[in-house]
């Protein structure tokens, strides 16, 4: 089965009656229309035959790890080859002139109750594509798989916690097509609402019954049995992955399982460390399972323990912390590989477990990301009157329409095709190509680590920048909440994880790591 995208008909819909047309199609099936009659529009893909013959990548050398310099319109960098990487224009129009810090606050407040209509019509007015691999073939709703136990689990907040919004009663037991009872994903904004001087509430006590089994969170009548359904009304009970928080000094992190989504395919690792010469390090790795191939859950979690544990390994050592990040996804990459050997049982057509990820190392004056498909990193100053930049490209269809020249990014994103990605970790996966990058901003700043659960309400650094509270560097997981609750005011339709690392400018005197 060829896994190339089968080009659409030059028309769309019939002049006629506006019935779909598919390739190849001369007169239209419902009203007889001759198709060859009509004016073809102008479409800048139309005479360009599929699939597109993508030129052969330069030659790089490993060894070369040079950094570049930020300068006020832009965020140079360097690719893992040494080569410069491409300007990223960034729209600024959005941001007023000479706009304060109440202007920015006021701003980021408004942003995911005004902005989430926006950001949907972005996506042409529809749900988010669900990431799927090439060739890949959908896993059912109800597949088993229990996460892989990673070397550091992140923190997570049970149903009980502050920021769940799993109720009880009836309204919380809602459903599905297929018979099934569904949950609602735990709801982070419901952290928002307490006063930031407050001190945390104490967590309640898991209630349980006389047997000392746990009473289910939705009827809270039932005992919940070994399997985690409730006896009495059958509902299944939260997991431990439904919602997950890891909160450092220097680096923070959220992830959420969303509104639409049976389960949480997402991952992350984040840790603090120091380099050989003894200055600070910290570092975030968040992977994205693809949901189309064998479980995915599985493949995030064990992509990003491999990773972290290679950071926490390498950066002391003295590696460099871009050959660190690039060692980082290989042996990510060899842990998801390794899954692939099926358990007994495990039907033999499955696809192998697959997930994309990205990372970022944030030393004393530099900054590294490394990434394998479309989840992304972005940059966004502390100043927001100077302008916020992403800094990884997509492995996806999308992008490669848009690098061709055959499609702008708003008629490439709108595609259903968009979402499928063309670089990603696993045993079916092409040849892996880890991209590297290394910046010096000149300034102070917040590194944005997300999927695609989250940038799809946000997809523009400019957007991204509006999202993130102005006080992201010193709260960054109060950030990172409000990040999360942004896309589930847009429909939550995928997972949602976001890590986020603050940048300081490096003191004087410090050791350049470069």
């Amino acid at each position: 089965m060829s896994l190339k995208p089968k080009p659409p008909h030059p028309l769309g819909n019939c002049p006629g009656c506006a019935e779909p047309l598919e390739s190849g199609d001369r007169f239209c099936g419902a009203c007889g229309f001759d198709l060859s009659a009509a004016e073809v529009p102008d479409r800048p893909t139309v005479p360009i035959a599929l699939p597109v013959e993508w030129p052969e990548p330069p030659p790089r050398d490993p060894q070369s790890l040079t950094t570049a310099t930020q300068h006020p319109h832009d965020l140079p960098g360097t690719d893992s080859g040494g080569r410069d990487l491409p300007t990223i224009p960034v729209r600024t129009d959005g941001v007023p002139e000479g706009a304060g810090a109440e202007a920015a606050a006021a701003a980021a407040a408004a942003a995911p109750q005004g902005d989430a209509a926006e950001a949907v019509g972005a996506t042409g007015g529809q749900a988010p594509a669900e990431r799927t691999a090439p060739g890949a073939e959908p896993e059912g709703a109800g597949a088993p798989g229990e996460p892989v136990t990673a070397e550091r689990t992140p923190a997570v907040t049970g149903p009980e916690g502050a920021t769940s919004s799993s109720g009880s009663g009836p309204e919380a037991v809602q459903p599905s097509d297929d018979g099934d009872f569904t949950l609602p994903a735990p709801d982070p904004r419901a952290a928002l609402r307490a006063e930031p001087t407050a001190a945390p509430p104490t967590p309640a006590a898991e209630p349980s019954g006389g047997d000392g089994r746990k009473v289910c969170v939705a009827c809270r009548v039932g005992r919940v049995d070994g399997d985690g359904y409730c006896e009495h009304c059958g509902h299944a009970q939260p997991r431990d992955r439904d919602h997950m928080e890891e909160d450092l000094p220097a680096v923070a992190a959220v992830s959420d399982r969303g509104l639409r989504h049976h389960r949480n395919e997402d991952s992350f690792a984040v840790a603090s460390t120091a380099l050989a010469d003894g200055s600070p390090a910290t570092l975030a790795v968040v992977c994205d399972g693809v949901s189309s191939a064998t479980r995915p859950d599985e493949a995030s979690a064990a992509a990003a323990s491999a990773a972290r544990a290679a950071l926490l390994t390498a950066l002391p050592r003295g590696t460099h912390p871009q050959q660190a990040m690039q060692e980082a996804i290989v042996a990510a990459a060899d842990a998801v590989t390794a899954l692939a050997e099926r358990p007994e049982g495990e039907r033999e057509h499955q696809n192998a477990p697959a997930c994309t990820i990205v990372g970022s190392i944030v030393t004393d004056g530099l900054l590294v990301v490394g990434w394998v498909g479309d989840s992304r990193a972005y940059w966004v100053p502390d100043d927001r009157t100077t302008p916020p930049a992403r800094l990884t490209e997509d492995d996806s269809w999308a992008a490669q329409m848009v690098a061709a020249g055959l499609m702008n990014e708003a008629q490439a994103y709108a595609d259903e095709r968009a979402h499928a990605i063309t670089g990603w970790l696993g045993a079916d996966s092409y040849e892996l190509d880890p991209h590297t990058a290394a910046f010096k901003p000149d300034r102070p700043g917040v590194v944005v680590v997300c999927t695609d659960g989250l940038w799809n309400y946000a997809e523009a650094a400019d957007d991204m920048a509006r999202v993130l509270p102005p006080d992201a560097a010193e709260r960054p997981l109060h950030a990172a909440q409000v990040l999360v609750g942004h896309a589930l005011d847009g429909g939550g339709h995928d997972n949602i994880t976001v890590a986020l690392l603050p940048f300081a400018l490096p003191s004087p005197g410090a050791a350049d790591p470069a």
